[in-house]
């Protein structure tokens, strides 16, 4: 029954082709079909309209090459599924007919052609139908530092024809510059890898947006990215305190040079200063009466001949064996001896005996 019902719609599809070869060119502002052009989403309905003009008898509408519906003008419509209706546009109206089709598939894209028996002919339209995918982040939600650079991906999967891709931060789309969009063919859709890098800054809501012409919202994919304050840099720190500490020390440095220098310049006495305290040395020396050194009782001059017995005897000069040479004693102490040098004994005409010693200070 089945095999006999197709055939009869094969049979019929083939004589109203044959009328509609003449009806082309009969009368082809009698007949219009609108829209000619349909894009419409899989699993969505698209209508036609069929405008006539004077009388005519039967209409057919042709999907994928295959008889759908019949339609005379008595409005006793026949059809081949529940997909497919038509009716009049209005009722009582035999001058509109709208052909409707329900739960698009990607199986009815193609021409979609209406014949009207006799001379009217037959007009074509072009549906095409899109599929919305999947649309999904890889990397679910993400933790980073501050100034970290994150990379996310989304990937798209059985879309037709391909999506078109984008990305927002915060509900701000981001610039094409910062992500990557491949496609790839899979038997008769798309597949689409998308991937977005850009440097975190603060919380973030990152969003991948994939969608076709028939869409009316896109289709979304959301992650969450928080971004934790960046820890503080030691290395940099620790560089400014020893240089701060360096400096410092070298300005200390200087100045405790410059201060010993200050100290020892006025320590050291002038001239002034010098003489002043010899004085007042002197002076104390006089009050006190303190000797600051003695006369040597025996020295002669060299020019000298004659000495008076008593002045020899007193500062004790002794002569020896009765002899007219007399020996004049040390009157150095014996504690200074190391610091003496003793010149040869020398004896002049007159028959004295010279000393001479030199105390080296």
């Amino acid at each position: 029954m089945t095999q006999f019902w197709k055939s009869s719609w094969a049979t019929f599809f083939c004589i109203l082709s044959l009328l509609s070869a003449t009806g082309d060119s009969a009368g082809p502002n009698q007949f219009q079909l609108e829209p000619l052009n349909s894009t419409v989403l899989r699993g969505s309905d698209v209508k036609f309209n069929a405008t006539l003009q004077g009388n005519w008898q039967v209409m057919t509408w042709i999907v994928a090459g295959l008889l759908v519906v019949t339609v005379p003008v008595s409005g006793d419509v026949t059809s081949s599924s529940q997909r497919f209706t038509a009716g009049f546009c209005s009722t009582g109206d035999t001058g509109c007919v709208e052909f409707t089709m329900r739960n698009v598939s990607r199986g009815d894209a193609g021409p979609i052609v209406c014949i009207v028996q006799g001379e009217y002919g037959s007009k074509t339209a072009q549906l095409s139908v899109q599929e919305s995918g999947s649309v999904n982040i890889t990397a679910g939600n993400l933790k980073v530092e501050e100034d970290e650079q994150v990379q996310f991906q989304c990937v798209m999967s059985a879309w037709f024809p391909a999506p078109t891709v984008s990305w927002a931060l915060n509900g701000q789309l981001v610039d094409s510059s910062l992500f990557n969009t491949t496609f790839m063919v899979d038997g008769d859709s798309y597949n689409s890898t998308s991937v977005l890098d850009f440097k975190a800054v603060k919380n973030t809501t990152v969003e991948c947006r994939a969608t076709v012409e028939t869409l009316t919202n896109p289709q979304k994919s959301s992650v969450f990215l928080v971004v934790v304050p960046k820890p503080p840099d030691w290395t940099v720190l620790i560089s400014m305190v020893v240089s701060i500490g360096g400096f410092a020390l070298l300005v200390l440095l200087i100045i405790g040079i410059i201060f010993c220098y200050k100290h020892r310049k006025e320590k050291q006495p002038t001239y002034e200063d010098e003489m002043r305290r010899v004085r007042t040395q002197s002076q104390l020396s006089a009050v006190t009466g303190t000797p600051r050194g003695q006369v040597n009782r025996g020295y002669v001059n060299d020019g000298q001949t004659s000495v008076a017995p008593s002045e020899h005897t007193d500062s004790g000069f002794s002569q020896a064996n009765g002899s007219s040479y007399f020996e004049m004693p040390d009157v150095v102490n014996s504690n200074q001896a190391g610091n003496v040098f003793r010149f040869p004994d020398a004896v002049d005409e007159s028959g004295f005996k010279k000393h001479r010693h030199v105390t080296i200070v």
